[in-house]
């Protein structure tokens, strides 16, 4: 039986998030440019977005581009994102054949103008997809997120629009970059590092962690494929007990 054919398909996240990390540590093994091993894990987004519209996952997010990656030098930036544009470029026809919707969350208008017109307009022609919607998290950091969704809770308060006893967590949910996407359940993260970076952190409250030392650009199908077979072993018990569930 192969690692495919293991998978309960009646118990798949509905939302998987994925850390792409290892991309820059793979490159100086070969020897090579940051950048590479950039232009090397483009293969493996494919793969592994290809991989989960096959099984059946609803929402894929992926963790593109963080608020602290701005901090990077230059031309590794630059790089990023001229990477970004032509990727775009070259998968919405992938997109459009596999039914998927593309989405994006985080300070978008931080994003280059190419960039930023690139990804709209990609957005756009894949609005109607409903096979799987993949996020792209660019620009995105977590607490800033919150931040906002704080602030513009905080003015519809200020302004008599709602009252503070009004809030709950499905207001907040409202609020955030992902009010269209339920809980993450399934968070993985490549290349060994064991944190969480400022990723999605009110949506993975209650989100299986699972992280693999292969390195972004090594990761394929069947790496997924082990994930999410570990991840159907686990009892998710929401703050109950296990006689609860049963």
């Amino acid at each position: 039986m192969s690692l495919k054919e293991k998978i309960n398909t009646n118990r798949l996240p509905q939302h998987l998030a994925i850390i792409m990390d290892g991309n820059g540590r793979w490159a100086k093994q070969q020897g090579m440019l940051r950048a590479f091993g950039h232009e090397n894990g483009t293969k493996s987004v494919r793969e592994t977005v290809e991989a989960s519209a096959e099984l059946g996952i609803k929402n894929l997010t992926l963790y593109a581009f963080s608020t602290e990656n701005w901090n990077r030098p230059k031309l590794e930036v630059q790089t990023l994102m001229k990477l970004l544009v032509s990727s775009l470029k070259k998968e919405i026809k992938t997109l459009q054949e596999n039914n998927i919707k593309l989405s994006a969350i985080g300070n978008l208008s931080a994003l280059p103008t190419k960039a930023h017109r690139e990804l709209l307009e990609v957005i756009d022609k894949t609005k109607t997809n409903n096979r799987m919607t993949l996020t792209l998290a660019l620009s995105y950091g977590s607490r800033e997120e919150l931040l906002n969704t704080v602030k513009k809770i905080a003015i519809k308060v200020k302004n008599n629009i709602i009252s503070p006893e009004s809030i709950d967590e499905s207001f907040i949910n409202e609020h955030l970059y992902t009010q269209n996407l339920p809980d993450v359940d399934l968070l993985i993260r490549t290349s060994g590092e064991q944190r969480i970076s400022n990723f999605l952190l009110w949506q993975i409250a209650y989100a299986e962690l699972y992280f693999t030392e292969t390195l972004w650009p090594d990761f394929t199908k069947q790496h997924l494929y082990e994930a999410i077979i570990e991840y159907q072993k686990r009892e998710r018990r929401f703050g109950k007990t296990s006689e609860q569930l049963s």
